[in-house]
């Protein structure tokens, strides 16, 4: 019976390593070249580029780089480029009326465009992607408007807002009828009874009684802001409410706390924080999502 032939037979012994694990021996094989001289050009190339690049850090900074290159300066010339490239429409936007811009095809696209992006970064973390609105926080997207849907009326509120504080605010104080003593409870629950009614909305426990009194009481205290019809008023920013769309919500409940307490939600205003084309573009923008009168 002929002994099986070693694996490394014809070859110089490489050796071993001195390791050895249940009779399993590591031999010391050589690295092959390839890798060797692979290994070798990495190391090279990566102190080239720790030369060329920053790199090496220091106590209070790093090592520059003889090409002085860094993203950030990347990113900053790109943005210097592209706000040069946008001037020439910027400058013209902030030259011209609101009416002006929409009536130019070319400003029109770029405000919609610039828009939609001012929008997302200012505005929505209250009204919503695409201006929807939420509890508290109008919708856009429709044509019911508290101060008036027009170019001219979308943009004065988004310049000075609504109880901001500015000067030129819209400004709009609805009593706390509850709280400031002026309604007791029981009334406060009548008015809301009635103003749910002119809605098509019927409280369970209302009676004709009930909306009777609500009735009258509505024409004593809410008729002089709300309108004799409760239509509203845009003067004032008095909000429809026949029309069954509801700020904080249209069950009995929240339109008894409304009364009794009062909302009187702020927006702040704009000028001042953005710039005159920024202004417009939001207004020509949130004009564009549908309830723009």
């Amino acid at each position: 019976m002929t002994e099986p032939k070693q694996a490394n037979a014809g070859k110089a012994d490489p050796g071993t390593t001195g390791h050895e694990w249940d009779g399993i021996q590591e031999l010391n094989n050589p690295l092959p070249k390839w890798w060797l001289y692979t290994f070798y050009v990495t190391v090279v190339i990566s102190v080239i580029w720790a030369v060329l690049y920053p790199s090496v850090p220091g106590f209070r900074s790093h090592f520059q780089g003889v090409l002085g290159y860094t993203q950030r300066n990347e990113v900053a010339e790109n943005l210097r480029q592209a706000a040069a490239g946008q001037a020439v429409y910027r400058d013209r936007i902030r030259d011209l009326d609101v009416a002006a811009v929409k009536a130019d095809p070319e400003l029109y696209r770029f405000s919609i465009a610039g828009g939609r992006v001012l929008f997302a970064e200012n505005c929505a973390g209250c009204h919503q992607s695409g201006g929807v609105g939420t509890k508290g926080y109008p919708s856009l997207a429709d044509d019911e408007w508290l101060w008036g849907g027009s170019l001219a009326d979308i943009e004065r509120t988004i310049r000075f807002g609504i109880r901001s504080g500015h000067d030129d605010a819209r400004q709009s104080q609805m009593p706390r009828f509850l709280a400031d003593g002026l309604l007791p409870m029981k009334d406060v629950e009548a008015v809301a009874d009635h103003v749910l009614s002119l809605g098509g909305q019927h409280a369970a426990n209302a009676n004709n009684a009930s909306n009777d009194r609500g009735k009258s009481l509505f024409a004593d205290n809410c008729a002089a802001c709300h309108g004799d019809t409760a239509r509203g008023n845009r003067e004032v920013g008095a909000p429809n409410l026949v029309d069954r769309v509801w700020l904080y919500g249209g069950d009995r409940n929240t339109v008894v706390q409304s009364i009794a307490q009062s909302r009187n939600g702020v927006m702040p205003a704009w000028t001042g924080r953005l710039d005159e084309a920024t202004i417009k573009m939001l207004a020509v923008y949130v004009h564009s999502l549908g309830g723009g009168e």
